[in-house]
């Protein structure tokens, strides 16, 4: 009869150690490059650069966004990638902008500044843990996400902070000038926040076929967004992400009306 310990040594035994199988670099480079940029910006907000803290999350949007795809293309999917990912994105899209949105606007709300910040924070972990869980779900439609994704979440509390220095609001106008915007930023601190853990679809982009032909026009209009990002990022990518945040509530609300019309 085989010992209770026994029994556990041969099990893990079988099972090759983390050591024998490796890590992949390459993938893991760009989430490593990801985390540096939520870091980052976490710094620059307590040092009161907002305007490097909101472009150091777009650069964590953007690799974030490589990673996957490079390890898709090169297949070196790991489990220990999948982690690694999410921790990552836990602090590059939940805490960074929670702690950005907090020290340059919602700290002279008092504690309904830092509960705004909470709900955001939280509700991006549980993004994140209920996007793991359905990771191998065969059931779900791959084309959607269920809940807006949590770096297009981060990109747009990134993104008003942006504008807002375009524009010559700073954080001292914030404390003392424009009560307004104070407001604005809590609402849309928690508008993020609910939008994350809401059932929503939001279109994911995981069917498109970068190796598929195109027609011209498409080619045509991808230039036409380089040329505008160029020209005035701040606010092309936040109106980009404006629009991306409200067409989950605009697919639900045509759904509803679908589902009216019929008998």
């Amino acid at each position: 009869m085989i010992e209770p310990k026994q029994k556990l040594s041969r099990r893990n035994s079988d099972i090759p150690s983390l050591r024998s199988r490796g890590i992949y670099l390459l993938p893991n480079l760009f989430t490593s490059a990801a985390l540096f940029a939520g870091f980052y910006a976490i710094v620059q907000a307590m040092n009161g650069k907002f305007e490097l803290a909101a472009i150091a999350i777009f650069i964590a949007m953007v690799m974030d966004g490589l990673d996957g795809r490079v390890a898709r293309m090169t297949n070196t999917q790991s489990a220990f990638g999948a982690e690694y990912d999410s921790l990552s994105d836990m602090v590059s899209f939940g805490v960074a902008p929670a702690l950005i949105l907090y020290v340059w606007a919602l700290k002279p709300l008092g504690k309904l500044g830092w509960i705004a910040a909470f709900i955001y924070c939280a509700c991006a972990a549980l993004r994140l843990a209920r996007f793991n869980t359905k990771l191998d779900d065969e059931h779900q439609d791959k084309r959607y996400f269920q809940g807006l994704p949590s770096p297009a979440a981060a990109a747009l509390l990134a993104g008003f902070v942006w504008v807002s220095y375009e524009y010559g609001v700073s954080e001292r106008d914030v404390f003392f000038g424009v009560l307004k915007w104070k407001w604005m930023a809590w609402s849309l601190t928690v508008f993020a926040g609910a939008s994350m853990v809401s059932d929503l679809r939001y279109y994911s982009g995981k069917d498109i076929n970068l190796k598929a032909s195109v027609p011209f026009f498409v080619i045509l209009g991808v230039v036409l967004a380089l040329v505008l990002i160029s020209y005035s990022p701040p606010e092309v990518l936040f109106l980009v992400m404006v629009v991306y945040a409200l067409s989950g509530y605009v697919m639900w609300v045509r759904g509803k009306l679908k589902s009216a019309k019929q008998p």
